[in-house]
């Protein structure tokens, strides 16, 4: 039915009964009680719709603190629908304050910075990385200018500039920043922040990997192809010097072959499809291997001993042998002859650790911090005297990476080093 007609219908037949009951009072009452009966029935009605005009203006000017009246008659209906209009009404802005605060939870937790400016670059809101890139703070800088927040030249002639189109490399606190503006709506701005500093750092790692790589293949290739060049130009080679150029191709061979093989470990390692698979490891009949292989190497020349006063742990078996017989391995290739190294299994308060000492050579304070660096040398001649790759402790500290433990090398130069592994506490078997 037509909503007029709802209207219209219940207030004609409520005139109409006052009229049809004056109608009556006259008859029976005269003229004077009938028109005084209507005039006051009349008086309580507009009484009764100025109430209700009041109830709504109060309602209107505060419609959360004010209830809303059941009203009587229309205004019955009138009531009804605006409380059903407040009420969608207060479910939207409920439904919309939730999805503004997950808006800003999901913004504060990009590792992207986000901060939104009005259209001249008034500080509205910030994430917290784009707080930590540029060294905002929300509610202190809340309104004033970005340009007076980040005091650098090339950020403030990329703004003046405005050619927003064109991402901006910045320097800010010894980070690198891909910076970006994107206008949006009529009044206001995004400024996006990206840090790039690890991702250039990993590319500088990759592009020195691959250098160094590539230097330390060249040596025995061009040894290896040197003498096969001689052998082709001259066949007639005597037995004695044949023997030589053979034995030193087998030496560079070998090497290479070590050098391909560290690689691939290094690889793997770091692979996130090659997932640890932890197993029981009996401590002591892997020391006493990897001791065997130390004074295999050492033909005599170091006194060499083993204690182990320390619980069998959990882990890579094949990775911690190779982590632990990098270390030893080291050590008697940089202790003088008749030195003395020690290998120590033992249990510690914050969990097992393993450390290895010799009296050696040392190492200077200034090369401690880049020796798990991938082919960094203290001593590149005497490296390559002793046959190593460059990567051993690169290996030792990926091992100790996925077994979460960590390396820690004290060194005095002319007296010795210790390096020693330590294992969180539960890496312990309990028996």
């Amino acid at each position: 039915m037509n909503a007029s007609l709802l209207f219209w219908i219940p207030a004609s037949l409520r005139m109409a009964m006052v009229l049809l009951a004056s109608g009556l009072l006259w008859l029976f009452f005269g003229m004077e009680v009938a028109l005084g009966s209507a005039v006051m029935v009349l008086t309580v009605l507009v009484v009764m719709q100025l109430h209700y005009l009041k109830s709504l203006a109060d309602w209107l000017n505060h419609p959360e603190k004010t209830r809303l009246p059941d009203g009587w008659g229309a205004w019955s209906e009138v009531f009804s629908r605006l409380y059903k209009f407040h009420r969608v009404d207060e479910k939207n802005r409920a439904e919309l304050v939730e999805w503004l605060a997950r808006f800003r939870q999901a913004m504060r937790l990009l590792p992207d910075g986000v901060v939104i400016m009005d259209d001249v670059l008034h500080l509205e809101w910030c994430n917290p990385a784009a707080a930590a890139h540029l060294g905002l703070d929300e509610q202190r800088d809340k309104g004033m200018r970005v340009t007076n927040l980040v005091r650098n030249p090339d950020f403030i002639d990329y703004i003046v500039l405005g050619r927003y189109d064109v991402p901006l490399t910045l320097k800010v606190k010894a980070r690198k920043l891909i910076v970006q503006i994107i206008p949006f709506e009529a009044r206001r701005q995004i400024m996006v922040t990206h840090d790039v500093t690890d991702a250039d750092r990993i590319d500088m790692m990759r592009r020195d990997f691959v250098a160094n790589a590539s230097h330390e293949l060249r040596t025995p290739l061009t040894v290896i192809n040197g003498f096969l060049e001689i052998a082709q130009g001259q066949p007639n080679l005597d037995p004695t010097t044949r023997a030589g150029h053979l034995k030193l191709m087998i030496e560079q061979g070998q090497r290479m072959q070590n050098l391909v093989e560290d690689m691939l470990t290094l690889t793997r390692l770091e692979s996130i499809e090659t997932p640890l698979r932890p197993e029981q490891i009996a401590i002591p009949a892997l020391l006493e291997q990897i001791l065997d292989e130390a004074r295999a190497l050492s033909n005599h020349r170091h006194t060499i001993n083993l204690h182990i006063d320390g619980p069998n742990i959990r882990g890579g078996k094949e990775e911690l042998r190779s982590a632990f017989s990098n270390l030893v391995l080291n050590a008697v290739r940089y202790t003088p002859d008749k030195g003395d190294i020690q290998l120590v299994w033992s249990l510690k308060d914050a969990g097992p650790e393993f450390s290895v000492i010799d009296n050696g050579i040392g190492i200077s304070e200034e090369h401690i911090v880049r020796l798990t660096e991938r082919f960094y040398r203290v001593d590149k001649g005497r490296s390559r005297e002793t046959k190593g790759t460059g990567l051993g402790l690169a290996i030792v500290k990926h091992v100790l990476i996925r077994h979460h433990a960590t390396l820690v090398v004290d060194s005095v130069p002319q007296r010795g080093s210790t390096f020693t592994v330590r294992f969180p506490m539960n890496a312990v078997v309990q028996d």
